[in-house]
């Protein structure tokens, strides 16, 4: 069957569709389906009942661990502008039920459209499975030379990160939350060990936790790379400002000490299981190997330092 018509519940499967050009069929995105820019045009079929852009960390947390043990839905279906997308394909995910629309959402889905979609679901946990996200999909929607290309084109990119051989690696810890404190779990340990890193408390393909400071204490991290799941640079570093940064047993961590503790833009390149986590790994390249990968250009504003 032909695809024409494409409903993606999943960020990183719009901005995939993009990537691959199959942006006219696309007919359906999520609220969090922002890049690239056009995305934000696209009828929404999914939405949120939590507004992350006005809530703290706390809030958001609170929210979320109170709509899970009540057992009730995260993610809203927007029902009428779902039957007017009339899908072939819907793009959904297994991966965490937390990021993304899940199996409720798809259920509902299939119950009201008169004409059964396909369903297609990615879930990936390494960099492996996400390269093999972009083959699969580009041969359903019929770009298989094209998604071909676009696999290969991130392999060099991360050989050229891997190939740099580095004699010392530090200890790097990734946090994926701030309050309360979460590890970086699935593709991201594999992400700083690729980058010369030695990762720490996390491992790789593993769902992030919950963690408390006497377990980031005890890792001692050379270099600490926060990345709250969905938030850019800056609304890192205001995170950093309103819960760490005066924190008395924070502020006698070896690396906070000696500054090396950075902000990044998790939402583009660390959150999702997308084509530009291959752009992550080259800024985990410069800030854990800023001399060694010095000529190695990341997007401006990707990453910064918290002094």
């Amino acid at each position: 069957m032909t695809i024409q018509r494409i409903v993606s519940f999943l960020p990183s499967a719009t901005e995939l569709l993009y990537e691959l050009g199959c942006q006219d069929n696309l007919f359906g995105v999520t609220h969090e389906c922002r890049y690239p820019e056009d995305a934000k045009s696209k009828p929404r079929v999914i939405n949120t009942v939590i507004d992350g852009s006005t809530m703290s960390s706390i809030d958001i947390d609170k929210k979320t661990c109170e709509l899970m043990r009540d057992g009730k839905d995260i993610f809203i279906l927007e029902k009428e502008n779902l039957k007017k997308a009339s899908p072939d394909l819907i793009i959904s995910q297994n991966t965490c039920e937390v990021c993304a629309a899940h199996t409720n959402q798809i259920e509902q889905a299939v119950s009201i459209l008169e004409k059964k979609p396909q369903i297609h679901s990615i879930d990936p946990h390494n960099l492996e499975q996400i390269l093999e996200s972009v083959t699969v999909l580009a041969k359903i929607v019929g770009k298989d030379q094209e998604g071909k290309r676009l696999s290969q084109s991130l392999k060099q990119r991360i050989e050229f990160v891997k190939n740099h051989t580095i004699d010392e690696k530090p200890k790097v810890l990734a946090i994926e939350w701030i309050k309360p404190f979460f590890t970086s779990g699935h593709w991201v340990p594999e992400m700083i060990e690729l980058a010369g890193g030695k990762n720490l408390v996390s491992k790789i393909g593993e769902h992030s936790r919950r963690m408390e400071i006497d377990e980031v204490i005890r890792a001692n991290p050379d270099i600490i790379v926060l990345m709250p799941c969905g938030f850019d640079t800056n609304r890192t570093i205001s995170e950093y400002n309103n819960y760490l940064k005066d924190d008395k047993v924070w502020k006698r961590l070896p690396a906070v000490k000696s500054e090396n503790v950075f902000a990044v833009d998790a939402n583009s390149y660390f959150s999702k299981p997308s084509i530009r986590t291959i752009t992550g790994l080259e800024i985990l390249a410069k800030i854990i190997h800023p001399k060694t990968f010095d000529n190695l250009n990341v997007p401006e504003g990707s990453f910064k330092k918290i002094r």
